[in-house]
């Protein structure tokens, strides 16, 4: 997803102004229109277009983009030489009677549990999550079905980019915005299929996951996003950035959980964060791109420097569940065997907010639906118990 802050520093960066210049006219321009205003205009004052001019103004558009993910792509070079005090994300032992370490499949009798110590134990990860600002929780999906939703979702991604080169569909429909989308996408998932149920049965209801987010936000919390990212060799490291802004006097506004549909290796590139930079101070020093005077770091420069950061390294299954102000990225894929890493996920929205700050990832026809985790769990667990799914069977018949 796009960070908030797409221009990088320019820091130890050569930059032509007119290209920033440009950039900014058009973004300040385009910020005026609105798809109505823009219709109308189209329908009152008809313009002939000539196909050449038409080429001439998408090599433009192609050349500013470029050049600004090439700015991007140097920011976040800089940035990984000053992230230097790393260490993997671990999950944290949870001391619930009837759990065990970290919850999840093979680690304690998840989903036969009672509902007190399930509640016990999200309220347990949520004292970790609301401090730390991410949280690592394993074995939320079976091996099987991590596999088995990696293929589903792949084989998804080829038919959609086969979908939109032949125009049956436009990218919209399928695929969400992403920063430095080069070998990188971001695959909004439909409902109705098992396999995806049983993912989010397995994930929400028989994990922690589900127990974590009702324990800060309850069961009203709005499903916001569910997609999946997907980095193939060659894609770049993002520059750090948060998914929404930190609003002085608001709490938490979205969790955000990335499910490993693989083991997630150093050269895959895996999700860098921040912990404990959810908070007002981080986000004004964060923001602060100026240098101290005599050529010290920017305030931004300092915090990323100063910051221990943690990686994604997540076994296949387990996943990062983390507040969308934390800090984080995600690294360059360099995996010489060709693997792509791809992280299954879901955002639950805080009920109480209105629009958060980002664009959701998600199918439209979903992101209406405006679902409940309350209503979510409750249909997954007649899912489980082989009783149907009539929630998820309705929504899956609105996909287009």
């Amino acid at each position: 997803r796009p960070p908030l802050h797409l221009m990088p520093s320019t820091k130890n960066l050569a930059i032509e102004a007119p290209c920033l210049v440009l950039l900014a006219v058009l973004s300040t321009v385009s910020a005026f229109i609105t798809p109505s205003q823009h219709h109308h205009a189209i329908i009152h004052h008809p313009i002939k277009t000539n196909p050449t001019t038409m080429m001439m103004d998408a090599d433009v558009s192609n050349l500013l983009y470029q050049e600004q993910e090439n700015l991007i792509v140097r920011r976040g070079e800089l940035e990984e030489q000053f992230v230097t005090n790393t260490k993997p994300l671990d999950a944290p032992v949870i001391k619930v009677r009837g759990t065990g370490k970290a919850g999840g499949f093979g680690k304690s009798t998840s989903g036969s549990g009672s509902k007190a110590s399930s509640k016990a134990e999200g309220k347990a990860h949520a004292k970790i999550l609301k401090k730390e600002g991410v949280l690592r929780i394993d074995n939320v999906l079976t091996s099987d079905t991590a596999d088995a939703v990696r293929d589903y979702l792949y084989n998804l991604r080829y038919q959609s980019e086969e979908e939109v080169r032949e125009g049956k569909i436009q990218p919209t429909q399928r695929f969400a915005n992403v920063l430095l989308r080069q070998n990188r996408c971001d695959l909004t998932i439909p409902l109705g299929d098992e396999i995806i149920s049983k993912a989010l049965e397995e994930s929400i209801c028989k994990s922690p996951v589900g127990a974590t987010i009702s324990s800060i936000f309850g069961d009203e919390a709005i499903l916001h996003e569910l997609s999946c990212i997907m980095s193939d060799p060659g894609s770049q490291r993002q520059v750090l950035h948060p998914d929404t802004p930190f609003i002085d006097g608001k709490g938490p506004v979205l969790y955000t959980c990335f499910i490993a549909l693989q083991d997630v290796t150093l050269e895959m590139g895996p999700t860098t964060w921040l912990p404990q930079t959810h908070n007002k101070e981080a986000h004004e020093a964060f923001k602060d791109t100026l240098e101290i005077a005599g050529g010290g770091d920017s305030p931004k420069d300092s915090l990323i420097k100063s910051q221990p950061a943690v990686l994604g390294l997540l076994p296949k299954g387990s996943c990062g569940i983390f507040d969308s102000r934390t800090l984080h990225c995600g690294c360059a894929n360099q995996s010489k065997d060709g693997t792509s890493r791809a992280l299954f996920y879901f955002s639950f929205k805080n009920p109480t907010v209105g629009y958060p700050g980002n664009p959701a990832s998600i199918r439209q026809e979903l992101g209406n639906a405006r679902v409940s985790l309350g209503a979510l769990m409750d249909d997954l667990k007649m899912f489980g118990k082989g009783k149907g799914s009539p929630l998820i069977d309705h929504l899956g018949s609105q996909m287009r």
